[in-house]
Protein backbone atom coordinates (compact mmCIF):
# COMPACT_ATOMS: atom_id res chain seq x y z
CA UNK A 1 0.00 0.00 0.00
CA UNK A 2 1.14 3.52 -0.65
CA UNK A 3 -0.20 6.90 0.37
CA UNK A 4 -0.76 9.50 -2.31
CA UNK A 5 -1.14 13.12 -1.28
CA UNK A 6 -3.04 15.15 -3.83
CA UNK A 7 -0.81 17.54 -5.73
CA UNK A 8 -1.35 21.24 -5.11
CA UNK A 9 -3.67 22.74 -7.67
CA UNK A 10 -5.15 26.16 -8.26
CA UNK A 11 -8.65 25.00 -7.36
CA UNK A 12 -10.40 21.89 -6.13
CA UNK A 13 -12.86 20.45 -8.63
CA UNK A 14 -15.91 18.63 -7.25
CA UNK A 15 -14.46 17.99 -3.76
CA UNK A 16 -14.87 14.64 -2.03
CA UNK A 17 -16.09 16.42 1.08
CA UNK A 18 -18.75 18.88 2.22
CA UNK A 19 -18.52 22.06 4.27
CA UNK A 20 -17.64 22.02 7.95
CA UNK A 21 -20.89 23.58 9.29
CA UNK A 22 -22.90 20.79 7.65
CA UNK A 23 -21.32 18.30 10.04
CA UNK A 24 -22.21 20.54 12.96
CA UNK A 25 -25.83 20.83 11.84
CA UNK A 26 -26.13 17.04 11.47
CA UNK A 27 -24.62 16.40 14.91
CA UNK A 28 -26.90 18.97 16.55
CA UNK A 29 -29.97 17.36 14.96
CA UNK A 30 -29.27 14.61 17.48
CA UNK A 31 -30.02 16.88 20.47
CA UNK A 32 -33.62 17.10 21.69
CA UNK A 33 -35.43 20.38 20.95
CA UNK A 34 -32.32 21.96 19.42
CA UNK A 35 -32.13 24.42 16.55
CA UNK A 36 -28.88 25.34 14.81
CA UNK A 37 -28.06 28.96 13.98
CA UNK A 38 -25.47 29.53 11.26
CA UNK A 39 -23.77 32.82 11.95
CA UNK A 40 -23.12 33.89 8.39
CA UNK A 41 -24.88 34.28 5.06
CA UNK A 42 -28.23 32.80 4.09
CA UNK A 43 -26.61 30.82 1.27
CA UNK A 44 -24.73 28.63 3.75
CA UNK A 45 -27.97 27.53 5.39
CA UNK A 46 -29.61 26.89 2.01
CA UNK A 47 -26.67 24.76 0.83
CA UNK A 48 -26.73 22.60 3.97
CA UNK A 49 -30.52 22.23 3.99
CA UNK A 50 -30.38 21.05 0.37
CA UNK A 51 -27.95 18.24 1.19
CA UNK A 52 -29.65 17.11 4.39
CA UNK A 53 -33.17 17.16 2.95
CA UNK A 54 -32.21 15.32 -0.24
CA UNK A 55 -30.48 12.60 1.80
CA UNK A 56 -32.91 12.11 4.70
CA UNK A 57 -36.12 13.19 2.90
CA UNK A 58 -37.21 15.05 6.03
CA UNK A 59 -37.76 18.77 6.74
CA UNK A 60 -34.67 20.48 8.15
CA UNK A 61 -34.88 23.98 9.60
CA UNK A 62 -31.62 25.91 9.93
CA UNK A 63 -31.59 29.46 11.21
CA UNK A 64 -29.25 32.09 9.80
CA UNK A 65 -28.08 35.50 10.99
CA UNK A 66 -28.28 36.46 7.31
CA UNK A 67 -25.10 38.45 6.68
CA UNK A 68 -25.20 41.28 4.18
CA UNK A 69 -22.35 43.22 2.59
CA UNK A 70 -22.58 45.78 5.39
CA UNK A 71 -22.44 43.05 8.04
CA UNK A 72 -19.32 41.60 6.46
CA UNK A 73 -17.59 44.95 6.96
CA UNK A 74 -18.90 46.08 10.35
CA UNK A 75 -19.58 42.75 12.08
CA UNK A 76 -22.67 40.72 12.81
CA UNK A 77 -23.44 41.26 16.50
CA UNK A 78 -26.78 43.01 16.02
CA UNK A 79 -27.96 40.47 13.44
CA UNK A 80 -26.82 37.71 15.78
CA UNK A 81 -28.88 39.09 18.65
CA UNK A 82 -31.89 39.53 16.37
CA UNK A 83 -31.56 35.96 15.11
CA UNK A 84 -31.51 34.61 18.67
CA UNK A 85 -34.66 36.58 19.52
CA UNK A 86 -36.43 35.30 16.41
CA UNK A 87 -35.46 31.68 17.11
CA UNK A 88 -36.69 31.86 20.69
CA UNK A 89 -39.99 33.33 19.61
CA UNK A 90 -40.63 30.94 16.71
CA UNK A 91 -39.23 27.64 18.03
CA UNK A 92 -38.92 27.87 21.84
CA UNK A 93 -35.87 25.57 21.77
CA UNK A 94 -34.02 24.07 24.72
CA UNK A 95 -30.67 24.48 22.94
CA UNK A 96 -29.45 26.87 20.28
CA UNK A 97 -26.23 25.64 18.66
CA UNK A 98 -24.34 28.48 16.97
CA UNK A 99 -22.06 27.33 14.16
CA UNK A 100 -19.82 29.97 12.63
CA UNK A 101 -19.31 30.02 8.87
CA UNK A 102 -16.34 31.13 6.78
CA UNK A 103 -17.49 34.74 6.61
CA UNK A 104 -18.03 35.33 10.32
CA UNK A 105 -14.78 33.50 11.13
CA UNK A 106 -12.82 35.52 8.58
CA UNK A 107 -13.98 38.93 9.84
CA UNK A 108 -13.28 37.80 13.39
CA UNK A 109 -16.69 37.98 15.05
CA UNK A 110 -16.19 37.00 18.71
CA UNK A 111 -19.22 34.74 19.06
CA UNK A 112 -18.43 33.51 22.61
CA UNK A 113 -18.33 37.14 23.72
CA UNK A 114 -21.59 37.82 21.87
CA UNK A 115 -23.22 34.91 23.70
CA UNK A 116 -22.05 36.18 27.10
CA UNK A 117 -23.36 39.66 26.33
CA UNK A 118 -26.68 38.34 25.09
CA UNK A 119 -27.18 36.17 28.18
CA UNK A 120 -26.31 39.11 30.43
CA UNK A 121 -29.07 41.13 28.76
CA UNK A 122 -31.53 38.28 29.35
CA UNK A 123 -31.12 38.08 33.12
CA UNK A 124 -34.47 37.28 34.66
CA UNK A 125 -35.77 35.71 31.45
CA UNK A 126 -35.86 32.02 30.64
CA UNK A 127 -33.22 31.43 27.98
CA UNK A 128 -32.19 28.27 26.10
CA UNK A 129 -28.71 26.86 26.43
CA UNK A 130 -26.39 28.51 23.91
CA UNK A 131 -23.34 26.68 22.59
CA UNK A 132 -20.76 27.82 20.05
CA UNK A 133 -19.08 25.53 17.51
CA UNK A 134 -16.28 26.99 15.40
CA UNK A 135 -16.75 25.59 11.88
CA UNK A 136 -15.01 27.59 9.14
CA UNK A 137 -15.22 25.49 5.99
CA UNK A 138 -11.73 26.51 4.88
CA UNK A 139 -10.28 24.77 7.95
CA UNK A 140 -11.76 21.31 7.49
CA UNK A 141 -14.54 19.12 6.18
CA UNK A 142 -18.03 18.09 7.27
CA UNK A 143 -16.49 15.28 9.33
CA UNK A 144 -14.33 17.78 11.21
CA UNK A 145 -17.45 19.82 11.95
CA UNK A 146 -19.22 16.70 13.18
CA UNK A 147 -16.37 15.67 15.50
CA UNK A 148 -15.90 19.21 16.82
CA UNK A 149 -19.61 19.40 17.62
CA UNK A 150 -19.52 16.20 19.68
CA UNK A 151 -16.52 17.51 21.58
CA UNK A 152 -18.18 20.87 22.27
CA UNK A 153 -21.52 19.32 23.28
CA UNK A 154 -19.84 16.89 25.67
CA UNK A 155 -17.70 19.67 27.11
CA UNK A 156 -20.63 22.00 27.73
CA UNK A 157 -23.23 19.60 29.13
CA UNK A 158 -21.41 16.68 30.77
CA UNK A 159 -21.27 16.96 34.56
CA UNK A 160 -19.87 14.82 37.36
CA UNK A 161 -21.96 14.33 40.50
CA UNK A 162 -21.57 10.58 41.00
CA UNK A 163 -20.27 7.47 39.28
CA UNK A 164 -22.55 5.20 37.29
CA UNK A 165 -22.41 2.05 35.20
CA UNK A 166 -23.54 3.83 32.04
CA UNK A 167 -21.59 4.01 28.78
CA UNK A 168 -21.09 6.98 26.49
CA UNK A 169 -21.19 6.21 22.78
CA UNK A 170 -19.94 8.92 20.43
CA UNK A 171 -21.23 7.80 17.07
CA UNK A 172 -20.51 8.78 13.47
CA UNK A 173 -22.34 10.05 10.39
CA UNK A 174 -24.48 6.94 10.19
CA UNK A 175 -28.08 6.38 9.16
CA UNK A 176 -31.05 6.60 11.55
CA UNK A 177 -31.52 2.87 10.92
CA UNK A 178 -28.02 2.20 12.27
CA UNK A 179 -28.67 4.41 15.29
CA UNK A 180 -31.73 2.32 16.08
CA UNK A 181 -29.62 -0.83 15.67
CA UNK A 182 -27.06 0.48 18.16
CA UNK A 183 -29.83 1.14 20.67
CA UNK A 184 -31.10 -2.40 20.12
CA UNK A 185 -27.60 -3.72 20.81
CA UNK A 186 -27.14 -1.79 24.06
CA UNK A 187 -30.59 -2.74 25.30
CA UNK A 188 -29.99 -6.41 24.49
CA UNK A 189 -26.78 -6.32 26.56
CA UNK A 190 -28.67 -4.60 29.41
CA UNK A 191 -26.42 -1.55 29.27
CA UNK A 192 -27.31 1.97 30.33
CA UNK A 193 -26.00 4.39 27.74
CA UNK A 194 -25.98 7.88 26.31
CA UNK A 195 -25.71 7.95 22.53
CA UNK A 196 -24.55 11.16 20.87
CA UNK A 197 -25.86 12.20 18.44
CA UNK A 198 -29.27 10.55 18.29
CA UNK A 199 -31.15 11.71 15.19
CA UNK A 200 -32.94 8.37 14.71
CA UNK A 201 -36.29 10.17 15.10
CA UNK A 202 -35.46 13.79 14.28
CA UNK A 203 -34.36 12.77 10.76
CA UNK A 204 -36.55 9.73 10.15
CA UNK A 205 -40.11 10.20 11.43
CA UNK A 206 -43.52 9.15 10.27
CA UNK A 207 -46.14 11.56 8.99
CA UNK A 208 -47.01 14.28 11.48
CA UNK A 209 -50.66 14.69 12.49
CA UNK A 210 -49.81 18.32 13.34
CA UNK A 211 -46.97 20.64 12.38
CA UNK A 212 -43.86 20.35 14.56
CA UNK A 213 -41.54 23.33 14.66
CA UNK A 214 -38.76 21.01 15.88
CA UNK A 215 -39.20 17.25 15.28
CA UNK A 216 -39.32 15.11 18.41
CA UNK A 217 -36.52 12.81 19.45
CA UNK A 218 -32.87 13.31 20.25
CA UNK A 219 -30.75 13.08 23.39
CA UNK A 220 -31.91 15.46 26.14
CA UNK A 221 -29.83 17.91 28.17
CA UNK A 222 -30.31 15.74 31.26
CA UNK A 223 -29.05 12.69 29.38
CA UNK A 224 -26.05 14.68 28.16
CA UNK A 225 -25.23 15.70 31.74
CA UNK A 226 -24.96 12.01 32.72
CA UNK A 227 -22.06 11.62 30.27
CA UNK A 228 -19.77 12.96 32.97
CA UNK A 229 -20.71 10.04 35.24
CA UNK A 230 -20.08 7.16 32.80
CA UNK A 231 -17.74 4.27 33.46
CA UNK A 232 -16.34 4.42 29.92
CA UNK A 233 -16.70 6.28 26.62
CA UNK A 234 -16.79 4.37 23.34
CA UNK A 235 -16.08 6.36 20.21
CA UNK A 236 -16.35 5.36 16.58
CA UNK A 237 -13.20 6.62 14.96
CA UNK A 238 -9.87 5.17 13.89
CA UNK A 239 -8.74 7.80 11.40
CA UNK A 240 -8.32 10.88 13.58
CA UNK A 241 -6.27 11.97 16.56
CA UNK A 242 -6.99 12.26 20.29
CA UNK A 243 -7.05 16.06 20.12
CA UNK A 244 -10.29 15.84 18.11
CA UNK A 245 -11.89 13.21 20.34
CA UNK A 246 -14.89 13.88 22.58
CA UNK A 247 -13.88 10.84 24.61
CA UNK A 248 -10.42 12.26 25.30
CA UNK A 249 -12.02 15.48 26.56
CA UNK A 250 -14.12 13.60 29.12
CA UNK A 251 -11.08 11.59 30.14
CA UNK A 252 -9.11 14.77 30.80
CA UNK A 253 -11.97 16.43 32.66
CA UNK A 254 -13.53 13.53 34.59
CA UNK A 255 -11.04 10.66 34.33
CA UNK A 256 -13.44 8.55 32.27
CA UNK A 257 -11.49 5.98 30.21
CA UNK A 258 -12.31 5.86 26.55
CA UNK A 259 -11.93 3.45 23.66
CA UNK A 260 -11.85 4.38 20.00
CA UNK A 261 -12.85 1.71 17.52
CA UNK A 262 -13.59 1.65 13.79
CA UNK A 263 -17.18 1.50 12.64
CA UNK A 264 -18.30 -2.12 13.21
CA UNK A 265 -18.60 -3.24 9.59
CA UNK A 266 -17.74 -6.82 8.65
CA UNK A 267 -17.21 -9.81 10.89
CA UNK A 268 -13.85 -8.84 12.40
CA UNK A 269 -14.70 -5.26 13.38
CA UNK A 270 -18.18 -6.21 14.60
CA UNK A 271 -16.69 -9.03 16.68
CA UNK A 272 -14.42 -6.47 18.34
CA UNK A 273 -17.33 -4.15 19.12
CA UNK A 274 -19.44 -7.01 20.47
CA UNK A 275 -16.59 -8.12 22.71
CA UNK A 276 -16.35 -4.60 24.10
CA UNK A 277 -20.06 -4.58 24.94
CA UNK A 278 -19.76 -8.05 26.45
CA UNK A 279 -16.85 -6.92 28.63
CA UNK A 280 -18.60 -3.87 30.08
CA UNK A 281 -21.99 -5.50 30.46
CA UNK A 282 -20.77 -8.78 31.90
CA UNK A 283 -23.40 -10.40 29.68
CA UNK A 284 -22.74 -13.01 26.99
CA UNK A 285 -23.43 -11.96 23.42
CA UNK A 286 -27.19 -12.50 22.93
CA UNK A 287 -28.17 -15.47 20.81
CA UNK A 288 -29.98 -13.31 18.25
CA UNK A 289 -26.73 -11.55 17.32
CA UNK A 290 -24.78 -14.81 17.25
CA UNK A 291 -27.37 -16.04 14.76
CA UNK A 292 -26.88 -12.90 12.66
CA UNK A 293 -23.15 -13.62 12.61
CA UNK A 294 -23.70 -17.19 11.47
CA UNK A 295 -26.04 -16.11 8.68
CA UNK A 296 -23.49 -13.54 7.53
CA UNK A 297 -20.67 -16.08 7.39
CA UNK A 298 -22.95 -18.49 5.53
CA UNK A 299 -23.64 -15.72 3.00
CA UNK A 300 -19.88 -15.20 2.59
CA UNK A 301 -19.59 -18.90 1.71
CA UNK A 302 -22.60 -18.84 -0.63
CA UNK A 303 -21.32 -15.91 -2.68
CA UNK A 304 -17.55 -16.19 -2.42
CA UNK A 305 -17.27 -17.13 -6.11
CA UNK A 306 -19.08 -13.90 -6.98
CA UNK A 307 -17.08 -11.46 -4.87
CA UNK A 308 -13.62 -13.06 -4.77
CA UNK A 309 -11.07 -11.41 -7.02
CA UNK A 310 -13.05 -8.20 -7.53
CA UNK A 311 -11.28 -4.84 -7.32
CA UNK A 312 -12.92 -1.82 -5.73
CA UNK A 313 -12.55 1.93 -5.35
CA UNK A 314 -13.87 3.12 -1.98
CA UNK A 315 -14.44 6.84 -1.44
CA UNK A 316 -16.17 9.16 1.01
CA UNK A 317 -15.53 10.13 4.63
CA UNK A 318 -12.44 8.63 6.19
CA UNK A 319 -14.12 6.41 8.81
CA UNK A 320 -16.53 4.83 6.36
CA UNK A 321 -13.72 4.25 3.85
CA UNK A 322 -11.61 2.51 6.50
CA UNK A 323 -14.38 0.25 7.80
CA UNK A 324 -15.75 -0.67 4.37
CA UNK A 325 -12.25 -1.40 3.05
CA UNK A 326 -11.61 -3.72 6.00
CA UNK A 327 -14.88 -5.51 5.28
CA UNK A 328 -14.03 -5.89 1.58
CA UNK A 329 -10.84 -7.71 2.46
CA UNK A 330 -12.97 -10.35 4.23
CA UNK A 331 -14.95 -11.17 1.10
CA UNK A 332 -12.02 -11.32 -1.31
CA UNK A 333 -12.46 -7.83 -2.79
CA UNK A 334 -9.26 -5.78 -3.06
CA UNK A 335 -9.69 -2.08 -2.21
CA UNK A 336 -7.19 -0.79 -4.78
CA UNK A 337 -8.27 2.86 -4.33
CA UNK A 338 -9.19 4.32 -0.92
CA UNK A 339 -9.99 8.00 -1.26
CA UNK A 340 -11.14 10.67 1.16
CA UNK A 341 -11.45 14.43 1.04
CA UNK A 342 -10.20 14.78 4.60
CA UNK A 343 -7.20 17.01 5.19
CA UNK A 344 -6.45 15.61 8.64
CA UNK A 345 -7.17 11.90 8.54
CA UNK A 346 -4.85 9.09 9.53
CA UNK A 347 -6.44 6.76 7.00
CA UNK A 348 -3.18 5.63 5.37
CA UNK A 349 -1.51 4.97 8.71
CA UNK A 350 -4.40 2.97 10.15
CA UNK A 351 -5.69 0.94 7.20
CA UNK A 352 -2.91 -1.70 7.52
CA UNK A 353 -3.96 -2.24 11.16
CA UNK A 354 -7.33 -3.56 10.05
CA UNK A 355 -6.57 -5.21 6.71
CA UNK A 356 -4.26 -8.20 6.63
CA UNK A 357 -1.96 -8.34 3.63
CA UNK A 358 -3.21 -5.11 2.12
CA UNK A 359 -2.26 -5.21 -1.54
CA UNK A 360 0.96 -3.43 -2.42
CA UNK A 361 -0.86 -1.82 -5.35
CA UNK A 362 -3.53 -0.26 -3.13
CA UNK A 363 -3.33 3.52 -3.00
CA UNK A 364 -4.74 5.80 -0.30
CA UNK A 365 -5.60 9.36 -1.34
CA UNK A 366 -6.34 12.08 1.17
CA UNK A 367 -7.40 15.70 0.65
CA UNK A 368 -8.67 14.48 -2.71
CA UNK A 369 -11.42 15.56 -5.08
CA UNK A 370 -13.39 13.61 -7.67
CA UNK A 371 -11.04 14.63 -10.45
CA UNK A 372 -8.36 12.74 -8.52
CA UNK A 373 -10.67 9.73 -8.32
CA UNK A 374 -11.40 9.91 -12.03
CA UNK A 375 -7.71 9.96 -12.88
CA UNK A 376 -6.90 7.17 -10.40
CA UNK A 377 -9.50 4.90 -12.00
CA UNK A 378 -7.80 5.01 -15.40
CA UNK A 379 -5.98 1.74 -15.87
CA UNK A 380 -6.70 0.56 -12.31
CA UNK A 381 -8.95 -2.28 -13.45
CA UNK A 382 -11.64 -1.42 -10.91
CA UNK A 383 -14.80 -3.58 -10.94
CA UNK A 384 -16.79 -1.72 -8.27
CA UNK A 385 -17.15 1.76 -6.85
CA UNK A 386 -18.40 2.04 -3.26
CA UNK A 387 -19.26 5.49 -1.97
CA UNK A 388 -21.80 8.28 -2.00
CA UNK A 389 -23.93 9.67 -4.82
CA UNK A 390 -21.37 12.28 -5.80
CA UNK A 391 -19.43 9.54 -7.58
CA UNK A 392 -22.31 8.63 -9.89
CA UNK A 393 -21.20 10.64 -12.94
CA UNK A 394 -17.76 8.97 -12.88
CA UNK A 395 -19.29 5.52 -12.42
CA UNK A 396 -21.57 6.18 -15.39
CA UNK A 397 -18.73 7.44 -17.56
CA UNK A 398 -16.54 4.41 -16.81
CA UNK A 399 -19.46 1.95 -16.75
CA UNK A 400 -18.61 0.74 -13.25
CA UNK A 401 -21.32 -0.38 -10.79
CA UNK A 402 -21.76 2.08 -7.91
CA UNK A 403 -22.87 0.74 -4.53
CA UNK A 404 -24.13 3.75 -2.59
CA UNK A 405 -22.76 4.03 0.95
CA UNK A 406 -22.30 7.00 3.26
CA UNK A 407 -23.36 10.62 2.89
CA UNK A 408 -24.84 12.09 0.75
CA UNK A 409 -27.12 9.70 -1.11
CA UNK A 410 -29.46 12.03 -2.96
CA UNK A 411 -30.33 10.09 -6.11
CA UNK A 412 -31.97 7.13 -4.39
CA UNK A 413 -34.81 6.76 -1.90
CA UNK A 414 -34.20 5.23 1.53
CA UNK A 415 -30.80 6.56 2.60
CA UNK A 416 -32.11 7.01 6.14
CA UNK A 417 -32.98 3.32 6.22
CA UNK A 418 -29.75 1.93 4.78
CA UNK A 419 -28.00 -0.27 7.34
CA UNK A 420 -24.23 -0.58 7.46
CA UNK A 421 -23.28 -1.48 11.04
CA UNK A 422 -23.06 -4.82 12.78
CA UNK A 423 -23.63 -8.25 11.34
CA UNK A 424 -27.07 -7.18 10.13
CA UNK A 425 -25.90 -4.06 8.31
CA UNK A 426 -22.91 -5.92 6.86
CA UNK A 427 -25.30 -8.55 5.55
CA UNK A 428 -27.30 -5.88 3.71
CA UNK A 429 -24.15 -4.33 2.23
CA UNK A 430 -22.76 -7.72 1.23
CA UNK A 431 -25.98 -8.62 -0.58
CA UNK A 432 -26.02 -5.29 -2.40
CA UNK A 433 -22.43 -5.77 -3.55
CA UNK A 434 -22.95 -9.36 -4.72
CA UNK A 435 -26.15 -8.43 -6.55
CA UNK A 436 -24.49 -5.43 -8.20
CA UNK A 437 -21.80 -7.75 -9.57
CA UNK A 438 -24.41 -10.19 -10.85
CA UNK A 439 -26.50 -7.44 -12.41
CA UNK A 440 -23.48 -5.98 -14.18
CA UNK A 441 -22.54 -9.38 -15.63
CA UNK A 442 -26.10 -9.91 -16.84
CA UNK A 443 -26.43 -6.51 -18.47
CA UNK A 444 -23.01 -6.78 -20.14
CA UNK A 445 -23.61 -10.28 -21.50
CA UNK A 446 -24.69 -10.38 -25.15
CA UNK A 447 -27.16 -13.17 -24.34
CA UNK A 448 -27.80 -12.74 -20.63
CA UNK A 449 -28.46 -15.73 -18.44
CA UNK A 450 -31.34 -16.96 -16.36
CA UNK A 451 -33.11 -20.10 -15.14
CA UNK A 452 -35.88 -21.52 -17.32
Amino acid sequence: MRRQTTNSVAAVQNPCKLCTPLGAVLACKGIANCITLLHGSQGCATYIRRYLISHFREPVDIASSNFSEETAVFGGKQLFFKALDNIRQQYTPSVIAVATTCLSETIGDDVPAYIREYLAEQQGNTCPALIHISTPAYAGTHTDGFRESLRVIAGVFAARSRESRSINLFSWLISPADIRYLKELFNAFGLEYTLLPDYAETLDQGLWPDYQAIPGGGVTINELAVMGEAMVSLEFGAAFGDAESAGSLLQERFGIPYIRQPLPVGVKLTDSFMETLQHYSGTPIPACFKAERQRLIDAYVDAHKITAGQRAAVFGDEETVLAVSAFLSEIGVTPVICLSGSTRSALAANLPLYINNLAAESVVYDDADFITLKEALRGAGVDLMIGNSKGYSIAREYNIPLIRVGFPIHDRIGAARLSLLGYRGTQELFDRIANAILEYKQTQSPVGYTYW
